[in-house]
This record gives C-alpha cells, sequence and structure tokens, in this order.
C-alpha cells in the first residue's frame, strides 16, 4: 500500500490516479478535510488527516494501513515569505525528517520524494541536462534551494538509515488541477484563455513571457504516472531522476497546439529571438521505469482545453 502525502493537490492527484491505474492501493494523507477530494472521488482510495510534520499523527497512518512505499509530495516550504523565517525553515526541514522517521519506523521500500527542475537554475548550460550536472549553491529562490537541501539530506539519510531515498527532479508541468496562474511560466493561463475564449491575463506571471521563451514542460498525467513508475519499479539503480518530457516547449509552441485546437484562438507574445533552450535529460528515468510519455504538447492541449470546456477551473 503507497502512502501519498499532498496526494490532493495538483500533480498528488494524477500520482495517485496514476498508482490506482497500476493496481495499488493509495493511501491519501493530506491536511485538508479527512474526505476524498473530488478530483479522486470515483477511487478506492483511503484518507488520512493530519499535518506531514506532525510525528504522531503520521505514525498513527501507518498504524491503521500497511504502507510499504512514500511519494512525498506535500508543499512543505518556508515560501511564501513570513516573518518567522527561521521558525518556517525549521518546519519545512522537519517535515521532511518527518516522513523519513515514519519510513524507518514502518521499514518501508521506498520514498520518492518531489525535487524541482529549479535545482539546475545558475547553470551555464545549454541542451539536455543531466542529473549528474554539479548544481549551483547559490540561492537564486527558496525552492530550488530548499530542494537542494533535501536531496542533500536525503543522500546522506538514505545512507544512513538504510531507507531508499528517491529525489525526483519533477519538470514544469500543466494540465488539469494546476496553478492559475502559475508564477513561472503561462501555459495554463493560455490554455483557459483558449477554452473560454477569453484574454489571458498574464499579471501573475513573475516575468514577462516572451514567444521563445522554453523549458521541459510535461503534462500532468505524465508526470503522475512517472512518480508512480518510479515508486513501483524494481531495482532502482540511481538515487535521484528527471521528471519530465525529455524534450524543450516553447510558449511558442504552446500557441500553437491551442491554435490547432482552437481554430479561432489567435494570441501573440513578444518576441525576444534565438534564446539558449535545455530540458532535462530522462534516460535513466526511461531505463530503469520503462517511462514514455504519452502527451506531446498537441494532445495535452487538446486534453486540457477539454477539461476546461467540461465546466471544470483551477
Amino acid at each position: 500500500m503507497i502512502l501519498v502525502t499532498g496526494g490532493a493537490g495538483f500533480i498528488g492527484s494524477h500520482t495517485v490516479r496514476a498508482l490506482h491505474e497500476l493496481g495499488e492501493e493509495v493511501v491519501l494523507f493530506q491536511r485538508r478535510a479527512p474526505e476524498v477530494p473530488e478530483p479522486l472521488a470515483d477511487l478506492p482510495v483511503h484518507v488520512v488527516q493530519g499535518d506531514v510534520a506532525d510525528l504522531d499523527r503520521l505514525l498513527e497512518a501507518g498504524e491503521r494501513y500497511p504502507i510499504t512505499s512514500i511519494v512525498h509530495l506535500a508543499v512543505a516550504l518556508p515560501w511564501p515569505a513570513t516573518d518567522d523565517p527561521l521558525g518556517d525553515t525549521g518546519r519545512a526541514v522537519d517535515a521532511f525528517l518527518t516522513v523519513v522517521r515514519a519510513a524507518q519506523a514502518w521499514g518501508v521500500e521506498r520514498v520518492v520524494t518531489a525535487s524541482t527542475i529549479g535545482v539546475y537554475g545558475g547553470i551555464p548550460a545549454e541542451g539536455a541536462l543531466t542529473e549528474d550536472l554539479p548544481l549551483s549553491m547559490r540561492n537564486l529562490h527558496v525552492i530550488p534551494t530548499f530542494k537542494k537541501v533535501t536531496e542533500l539530506l536525503a543522500g546522506y539519510l538514505g545512507d544512513a538509515t538504510g531507507v531508499e531515498l528517491v529525489n525526483a527532479r519533477i519538470s514544469g508541468t500543466w494540465g488539469p488541477g494546476g496553478h492559475l496562474p502559475d508564477p513561472f511560466f503561462p501555459a495554463s493561463v493560455l490554455a483557459r484563455a483558449a477554452a473560454t475564449g477569453t484574454a489571458p491575463d498574464l499579471s501573475g506571471i513573475m516575468a514577462p513571457p516572451r514567444a521563445e521563451d522554453a523549458l521541459d514542460l510535461c503534462y500532468v498525467k505524465d508526470t503522475g504516472r512517472a512518480l508512480a513508475l518510479l515508486a513501483l519499479a524494481p531495482g532502482l539503480r540511481h538515487r535521484t531522476y528527471n521528471v519530465g518530457s525529455g524534450r524543450p516547449t516553447s510558449n511558442a509552441d504552446v500557441l500553437a497546439a491551442l491554435a490547432s485546437v482552437v481554430p479561432g484562438f489567435r494570441f501573440e507574445l513578444p518576441s525576444a529571438g534565438p534564446l539558449p533552450v535545455s530540458w532535462l535529460d530522462v534516460a535513466r528515468l526511461r531505463e530503469d521505469t520503462g517511462f514514455e510519455p504519452a502527451y506531446d504538447t498537441a494532445a495535452a492541449a487538446a486534453d486540457y482545453v477539454a477539461w476546461f470546456r467540461a465546466g471544470h477551473d483551477a
């Protein structure tokens, strides 16, 4: 039985569904009400309500259910910033340690914990980003900073405790249930605009998007399936895996895909000319789990637009 922290969230809910489709029974550990969240209401999942930093409450889940593996996706970061950065930092680190404590107590086989493509920030590299690239130690943003800290802790604690701790460096992810707006890239905002026939509101994006801006953009159903495969694959050979599409997708590519799905949709972003392009090398993920993305940009756009048109929203 797989315990998923943050299983009611964006990537978490799709990971839970992927685990179910692979024949696994799932326990959600979530701070929200102790009911199955609406996106998963059709699945026979179990729910335990609690904060991931509460060890006693987490251990209770193991007393109720025979947990064999954990997928740790709950957000435990000092972001957005408050007036208590030291306290927030302590709680963020302790949340990860609590999950490892529970894993050790239960004797689980593996913990897959969410890292981010953002850990590659500050590397002067183009092309495919491999897991072996040396990472910058600069603090560019709180999210990749804390993910790098967690990766280092996972390396140490994996050796010290015997728990198999696997870092999943998740790429930019879009799709049903995603953040609107996502502060880092405009794909979700553009998809909703195409589906609803409205003008996209890009004011929530941290930097003004340009047509040529590109990243490894993965559809959330693929992201969830990749994480499920990492949780279940026998004999993983590495402790860190890139989770993404394995290709770059620009904002212009997203706009073209949406226009092919919604022929009347037209929107232009300013051009910046040629820009450096990088993406996640997912060879490890393919070799050790058999993962292959099921959605290219056009298929992702079609599925996402259909979801919006069915009356859903973030």
